[in-house]
This record gives C-alpha cells, structure tokens and sequence, in this order.
C-alpha cells in the first residue's frame, strides 16, 4: 500500500472491505483501524489509533511469534497464518492473518499492514464436521476409525465379551472405556486391570477377592474387581499375558458367570461385562499352545482391532489438533498449534509408540513453547535432528494440501509407485488415493 492516497479516501475504501485492516508505524503503534477491525476486535477506531497493536488485538502470536514484526524484519508478507486474538469482551475469535510491508510515495518502509478476517462461523463449522471424527477421547478420520465409530455404538449395546487388539498406545484402554460409557451399564463401575502388571497370586486376589483367614494378613474380607465392577464393566488390559492356571479361573468365570473368593466354599454370581485388550497375536499363541483356545473364543465374540498410528497417518493432522486444545486447556496456555515443517515432520515419522508417542510430543513441545505456533526447536531432539527432506521442501505458508501432496509423493516413491502399499501405509483406501492423486494431476513416480 502507498501513502499517496488521501486520507479520507482511503478510510472509504478501507470501511468497504469485509476484512479487519489496520497498519502500523515503526514503533508498532496503530496509525489507521477500519471498521471491520472495530466490529471484530470490539475497539473503537478512535481508542485504537495510536496504541500498541499488541494491546487491542491480544493475538496468540504477539509475544514471541509477532507475523507483522516477521514482515518487517525480512521484507516478506505473510500470508494465511491461522492465529486467534482475544476481543474486547474478552472473547477468543480464530483469525487468518496476512500482512505486508507499508511503504510511502517514495517506496520507503514506514510501517506494516496486517488484515485479517473473522474465523468464527467457519470454526463452528469445523467442530461440528469433526464432531463425527470424535468419540470420547478416541479420534480419527481414516477409514479404519470411521469403521470403529459406527461399529462402537453396536457393540456397546450388547453384553457380549469384546478383544480389542492393537499395539501399545493406540488407545485400547479409551476404546474399552468408550464402550461403558455408550453402553446401558454406563451409570455402574468402570474398572480397569493391566493384568501382566501383577503376579498370578496378586491378581487372583485382586479379581476375585478373598474371605478373612484365607492367608496370613488377610484379617478381613476384601471384595474383589469382579465385585466392584458389579452390573458395570471389567477391563481386563493385557489378557496375553496371563499365565496358563489363571487362565483356567478366568475361563469359568466367563461360561458360568460365577467366581470364588480365595478362602470361600461359596461361588458368587457376577453379573459383570468383561471387554479385554492385547498386543500380542493370540491366534498364534494359540497355535503355539500359549494360549487356551477355548478361553480365546470366550474373549473374542466381538474383535476390534486397533491399527498403528502409521497406518492411519491422515489422523495425524485431527490428532494434534485434539492434543493442542486439550495442552492448552490443562496449561492455560495459548499455543495456536504446529508449523508446516513440524506438520510435515510429524505425518512423515514411523510412531512406534503410535498416539501415546504424538502426545508426549506435542507435551514436550508445551514445555519449550509458551504461545504462537510449535516450531521445529520445540520438539524432542530425536524429532529435530530427522527432519525429513519432505519438511525440507516446504516453505513458510504452505497450504495443509500442500503437505498433504508432499506426503503422499514421499511415500509412493519409497514403495516405488505401488498405490496399494503406499495407500495401507498413508492408512486410507487404494480408491482414496487414487481420487487424490487425479486431484492433483495424476502426478505419481515412475
């Protein structure tokens, strides 16, 4: 923008756009604020004028991540930066900034000019599409977990036995726990044992309890888990690692519905829904006698299975999302979210530790970034010294579609253009990323 234009003019032309405008001198002091900034921020042009911006916007970016101080000190605009401000009612209100240099007649910097435009409704919007990617805290968009979400409500309606397999951190526990809450025993106990964290004696006496006499110490009657989680729930984690004998208990406690106490001569009946998780195979630890294989019918009549993070990678981008606002939440803090290179990095790392491992990332991140967006320095050193080149590539305001190509050309060139491979490792359909990659032209590898 010049400075030639009359001042009067200018406002007029200024007050006509939908989008807030304001622009600053030097020393970051307002020097004009249109009327869709006034409505937006809830200041008056006249209270803005001559104030710090930092001080009528309050935007998420101001102390360490300033988008208009980043224009100035380089020489480059900035363009779509997702940020939020806090309005004058002290009201959080999602913006998508873009600025540049303010230069007068002569084409000297005399200041900056930012403008930016209201995301509520669209943020609204947003929640209510992703409301059908959430249940409880489970998240995802990809078609394993959309299959999940609408077998979840099925399932939980019955009170039949459930396996939920899947390796460590993908979340077995909140898919267990989601089934109680969805189910009609909702109101009654949840309660949770990782049964290869005990011994066969402890978690004998843990699940079923003991009568007083029954061992040294055992002064008085202790009900067990199957009696606390009377007409409720029974989470029993890690059922592969049970030993043989306990798994002789469990078995008929689930055909009779009935268990006995350590020390008792009479058998109690439960009335108890048992949902069980694993991460091992337990259909070749049946064939290599590991496993009863009666008890693993019992287990499984209903099996869900819980993919690795790196099979279903378009659930990054919502995951991180889930964890941003919850951080934010339980921090007080005010982290806008990641940048494209700690996106890119993130969707192209292999997450042996799948959304247990993404979480204690983006907390690490916490720790180091107090405002703005997450950056590269924020994340664990192993992250940000294994940048892949797909993150090398990308430049400051490169469009989440635009990650999301580099990914998908990354990954069929490492499975040399196999759109099945790559499709299983992306997590989403052959047919899915066939309709992506004639989107983007039918660009592939040869």
């Amino acid at each position: 923008m010049k400075n030639g234009t009359p001042a009067s003019t200018r406002d007029v032309i200024l007050d006509s756009i939908n989008e807030g405008v304001f622009t600053v001198d030097l020393d970051w002091r307002i020097t004009s604020f249109n009327r869709a900034a006034e409505r937006i921020v809830g200041v008056k042009r006249q209270e803005a004028l001559g104030r710090p911006c930092c001080e009528v916007l309050r935007a998420s970016v101001c102390e360490g991540a300033c988008v208009l101080r980043r224009t100035l000190s380089t020489g480059k605009p900035t363009i779509n930066v997702a940020v939020h401000i806090i309005s004058a009612a002290g009201r959080r209100i999602p913006i998508r900034v873009s600025t540049a240099l303010l230069q007068n007649a002569r084409g000297r910097v005399i200041g900056g000019v930012e403008t930016f435009q209201d995301l509520s409704q669209i943020e609204e919007l947003r929640k209510e599409i992703e409301a059908g990617y959430t249940v409880a805290d489970i998240v995802g968009r990809s078609a394993a977990m959309q299959e999940l979400f609408r077998t979840l409500p099925l399932v939980a309606d019955s009170d039949s036995t459930v396996l939920i397999e899947g390796p460590s951190g993908t979340g077995k526990e909140l898919v267990a726990r989601a089934l109680h809450s969805l189910s009609p025993r909702r109101r009654k106990p949840f309660v949770a044992v990782n049964c290869g964290a005990l011994p066969d004696t402890l978690l004998e006496s843990e699940l079923f309890g003991y009568k007083a006499g029954a061992f040294t110490d055992a002064r008085r009657d202790k009900p067990g888990l199957f009696a606390t989680a009377e007409g409720g729930t029974l989470f029993l984690d890690e059922i592969g690692d049970v030993s043989p004998a306990m798994q002789v208990r469990l078995l008929r406690v689930l055909q009779d519905r009935t268990y006995q106490p350590l020390g008792g001569t009479v058998p109690v009946r439960g009335n108890v829904r048992v949902v069980t998780a694993t991460n091992k195979d337990l259909s070749r630890m049946v064939r290599n006698g590991e496993f009863r294989e009666d008890l693993s019918y019992r287990i499984r009549v209903v099996r869900l299975r819980l993919p690795p993070l790196r099979e279903r990678r378009e659930d990054i981008p919502l995951l991180i999302e889930h964890f941003v606002a919850r951080f934010n939440r339980l921090q007080g803090k005010d982290v806008a979210g990641v940048d494209e290179k700690v996106l890119a990095t993130l969707m192209e790392h292999e997450f042996p530790g799948n959304v247990r491992e993404l979480e204690n990332v983006i907390e690490h991140a916490f720790v180091l970034c107090r405002t703005g967006l997450i950056r590269l320095q924020h994340l664990p050193p192993e992250l940000r010294g294994n940048t892949p080149d797909t993150a090398a590539h990308l430049s400051a305001g490169t469009s989440l579609q635009a990650v999301e190509q580099a990914v998908i050309q990354s990954t069929l060139t490492r499975h040399g253009g196999n759109r099945r491979a790559s499709a299983r490792e992306l997590g989403i359909d052959p047919s899915t990323l066939y309709r992506k990659l004639k989107a983007m032209g039918g660009t592939e590898p040869s």
